[in-house]
């Protein structure tokens, strides 16, 4: 089996702690109809609500572009059935589940080329850094293999940053899988930040300080495998079951195709076996040599289609800073110690290694 990774600009198991997985929402239609009438006038279209489910919408250019490539003025009015409304579909003016105008809404909203984003985040600050014993029980609870520890000099305020990423995966399987997944990941480290992915929601932008932030350099060449790697961790559980099913249903086609082919040439062969004349003797060799080169390619073709094709869509990339302590520290085991920076970080209370200067 195979797994292909595609990703984007920069889409459960038993890691599903080290990323959050945001939940499907449930159908709403009054809360559907809002996200297109807010979504749609963003774009620049003109939006009434007529009914409880239906939108009446007057739009052209990037707006328009949802319905026709050219971006022409156009009038229509959207409709949004239940889901389990029977009957045949109009995918230019329903909204239903999986309905291509979702997904071209959704696009038309996300920048393109992916814009990064920065914030400072509004956190209770501590006053005081932590006190000498403190920082090193910390350090040793973190590192057990530490025998000699000590601060080389004071805590200095500092910022730590964050790498925020909101992606959708999309699973290309028999059957296609999507989810939604917020990244948090710490520079530079890229470890994930479990509990910042869950508490985002209740933190808030910092306001303006007089003295500017060093913010760090984009860098999507080393983003992008810490993203990647995050992803694969957490889709573990969900790609061991597709792949347990696809691996399935390949050695049943495999075997269908064996059984086949194995008869076929079986025949061809015992009508060899019986022929007498050179001139037919060839013609059935011709025939065995091609029916052995359309089982392999029979058989090839349908590893091809059970393959399984991962794409991640970054639709959000968001730089995050918060208030830390830096300072330099001697640590490690009993003869191999040694001297360099290091961050901590109190709503964390861990601590993170800093390259040497």
């Amino acid at each position: 089996m195979s797994v292909f990774i595609v990703c984007g600009a920069a889409r459960r198991g038993p890691t599903s702690n080290l990323i959050m997985r945001l939940t499907k929402l449930a159908y709403d239609t009054s809360a559907l109809v809002e996200f297109y009438r807010e979504a749609l006038e963003s774009l620049g279209a003109l939006c009434e609500r007529t009914w409880f489910d239906r939108l009446q919408v007057v739009a052209d250019g990037q707006a328009a572009k949802i319905w026709n490539p050219e971006g022409q003025l156009l009038e229509l009015e959207v409709r949004f059935p239940p889901p389990d409304h029977a009957g045949p579909r109009d995918a230019a003016k329903e909204v239903f589940p999986g309905c291509p105008l979702t997904f071209r809404l959704a696009d038309a909203l996300c920048p393109a080329p992916l814009v990064l984003h920065r914030v400072a985040l509004q956190m209770p600050e501590s006053p005081k850094p932590p006190p000498g014993d403190v920082a090193e029980k910390l350090w040793r609870a973190q590192y057990p293999e530490t025998f000699r520890w000590q601060l080389e000099t004071p805590f200095q305020p500092n910022w730590h940053f964050s790498l925020l990423a909101l992606a959708r995966c999309e699973i290309q399987a028999i059957d296609q899988h999507w989810s939604l997944h917020r990244l948090v990941l710490s520079l530079p480290d890229g470890q994930p930040d479990e509990a910042l992915a869950a508490e985002l929601g209740f933190c808030g932008a910092a306001p303006e300080r007089a003295q500017p932030i060093s913010w760090p350099a984009p860098d999507p060449a080393a983003w992008q495998p810490m993203l990647r790697d995050a992803l694969l961790r957490e889709l573990e559980g969900d790609l061991a079951a597709i792949r347990q099913r696809q691996e399935t249903y390949l050695r049943r086609e495999l075997e269908r195709i064996d059984d086949y082919f194995a008869g076929y040439e079986r025949e061809l062969r015992e009508r060899l076996q019986r022929q007498q004349r050179d001139e037919a003797k060839v013609k059935l060799e011709e025939r065995l040599a091609a029916a052995k080169l359309e089982h392999q390619r029979r058989r090839q073709d349908q590893v091809q289609r059970h393959e399984i094709r991962l794409l991640p869509h970054l639709d959000a990339l968001l730089l995050l800073a918060e208030p830390a302590w830096r300072a330099t520290v001697t640590a490690g085991p009993r003869d191999a110690a040694f001297t360099q920076p290091a961050q901590y970080l109190p709503r964390a209370r861990r601590w993170t290694p800093l390259p040497r200067a």
